[in-house]
């Protein structure tokens, strides 16, 4: 018997070495998934630093821009300073004065500016550090002007103790530490200095180029206290900025007290139990009964719960408790399944009836502008009131779309798009001449808040076709959405008399077709027709989208739908 049982042991053995390396291996695995993961959160600080940058960085001037940005900075945590300097470096709008030594020359110098009039959108670089000043970060934004010429430097000074990873995170090894290094491995801020000062004279710097050569932010070394310890690495803005998570490397008795246990004692006795069984029990009766609750339970597993082990009712005790134990389980997923159901019904109603009632809503404010209108005498005025109401109109038309389908959550830009025409054409009907229109759409299923600017855009788009080119003499509208892959591109064409050259510099509808071009990451123009009259086309990245209403638009089936 001990012959028969050696092998067990010795497999058992082979069995222990190998886990233990695969755990080892595991845990590098983990500690650089932590480091990735610790990065994505710090970096989400410096993200929302640049896009608050380039908010800032076209509306910095005027005379009361430095209190303002003042009083920006009181109100933020995490930033010490926001200011923008000109391309020449010198300072145009400032949260707090600049020190004597910041002269246009000394500017022009940082690393930071050079880099952004080299052509980078964003830098993040450490500032130099004066006399008893805590160690911080620039954070800078390129401005440029129309054309892509240079216009200065859009800043924010940010403590680096504000950007200190966190380590309280429980997916974090035991003993671990992290810390910020600039690109070429110098130790920014770290939660414990000792952890990344290695021992003897490796250096910590130069670790970011060690690890492109290697292609594995992984590497291990002896910290100044002796201590074997494992780091991993991730880039956290760009070649700016990187995080370094540091943990003890594992030992061999650390694993190995708790591993035998379970790698030789438990396969041991289940080797005996199952001696013991199989002396004890009849094999026969044993396995008729477990293949027999095998199938009920591959039944189950194909979501039929309708079926019960009735027949277990005359196999042993052990048996009658499993089988019991599936009834129940089946009987339990039924009834959470009908709950679930049930809430998900209810949630849906309750759904449909908010987009119902903020469409009632919408619909109000419309009628409420349309009375105003008509107590109106000012044209432009009036004028103005007829576009606010066609712009909630179409929001409202949103809502509606959205309680009437039968996925709430999203909406064809196909059959939205042709309703929202029809709409805005049968608005005008009655005010002058004919208007005929046509619309040429891909079906694309998005979510409302890309259905929204793309509307909004359609209705500032069909409102100047019909002031500028139906006004008094009618005309044939064309609108056309197009999903070409990674782009779509929205047209609206007419046929009058061409493009007002002063209109298409200025004017508020221009200017809210560009803003909402860009909230579609996208960008607008206004271009002459080839044979007469005015096209509005917005080229932006094509939302994500679901499986369509109608499948066979996948590979861009067009519909035409003419009212």
């Amino acid at each position: 018997m001990a012959l028969a049982l050696l092998p067990i042991v010795l497999l058992g053995a082979v069995q222990a070495q190998a886990d233990f390396r695969r755990q080892d291996a595991d845990r590098r695995g983990d500690l650089q998934l932590a480091a990735d993961r610790t990065a994505e959160t710090t970096k989400a600080r410096l993200d929302s630093t640049f896009v608050l940058l380039e908010a800032l960085g076209a509306e910095a001037g005027g005379p009361d821009c430095g209190a303002r940005m003042a009083a920006l900075v009181d109100r933020l945590n995490g930033y010490e300073a926001l200011f923008r300097v000109s391309a020449a470096g010198e300072p145009v709008c400032t949260s707090r004065a600049f020190a004597p030594d910041a002269t246009a020359d000394a500017v022009r110098s940082r690393t930071w500016f050079q880099r952004a009039l080299a052509g980078e959108h964003t830098v993040a670089v450490r500032s130099t550090v004066s006399a008893g000043e805590e160690p911080s970060l620039i954070a800078a934004v390129r401005i440029e002007r129309q054309g892509g010429q240079f216009d200065g430097v859009m800043t924010a000074l940010l403590p680096l103790e504000s950007l200190q990873p966190d380590i309280t995170d429980r997916a974090l090894p035991a003993g671990a530490q992290a810390a910020l290094t600039d690109a070429q491995g110098n130790m920014l801020v770290a939660t414990d200095p000792q952890a990344f000062s290695l021992k003897g004279d490796e250096p910590l710097a130069g670790w970011v180029e060690r690890a492109r050569e290697s292609g594995s932010g992984l590497f291990e070394a002896d910290d100044v206290r002796g201590m074997h310890r494992v780091y991993a690495g991730a880039a956290l803005a760009g070649r700016d900025v990187y995080v370094l998570i540091s943990a003890p490397a594992p030992g061999l008795l650390s694993w190995a007290r708790l591993n035998p246990i379970g790698s030789l004692l438990l396969p041991l006795g289940a080797w005996l139990t199952a001696f013991a069984a199989v002396m004890l029990v009849s094999e026969r009766i044993v396995v008729r009964w477990l293949d027999y609750l095998e199938r009920i339970a591959a039944i189950y597993a194909r979501g039929r719960f309708s079926v019960r082990p009735v027949q277990a009712a005359h196999a042993p005790s052990e048996i009658r408790l499993l089988a019991q134990t599936l009834d129940e389980l089946a009987e339990n997923i039924t009834s959470r399944d009908a709950m679930l159901n049930e809430s998900l019904g209810e949630k849906d109603a309750l759904m449909r009836e908010i987009h119902h009632r903020v469409k009632n809503n919408l619909q109000i404010i419309s009628s409420l502008l349309s009375m105003q209108q008509r107590a109106l005498t000012d044209g432009p005025a009036k004028a103005a009131l007829g576009d606010t109401r066609q712009r909630i109109s179409a929001l409202a038309l949103i809502y509606r779309t959205l309680y009437q389908s039968d996925n709430i959550r999203h909406a064809d830009a196909r059959e939205f798009l042709t309703e929202l025409v029809g709409q805005l054409v049968a608005s005008d009907a009655g005010r002058g001449p004919v208007v005929s229109s046509s619309i040429q759409a891909d079906s694309l299923v998005v979510d409302p808040d890309k259905l929204a600017p793309l509307a909004l855009w359609l209705v500032e788009a069909v409102t100047n076709a019909q002031k500028h080119a139906f006004a008094g003499r009618g005309g044939d509208l064309q609108v056309r959405f197009k999903v070409d892959g990674a782009t779509s591109v929205l047209e609206v064409q007419d046929d009058g008399p061409g493009p007002d050259e002063e209109a298409v510099k200025g004017g508020v509808g221009r200017t809210l077709m560009g803003a909402f071009a860009k909230q579609l990451r996208g960008e607008a123009e206004t271009l002459r027709a080839p044979n007469g009259g005015t096209i509005a086309r917005m080229t932006f990245a094509t939302p994500e989208a679901v499986t369509p209403t109608d499948p066979g638009d996948v590979v861009g089936t067009e519909r035409r739908a003419r009212r």
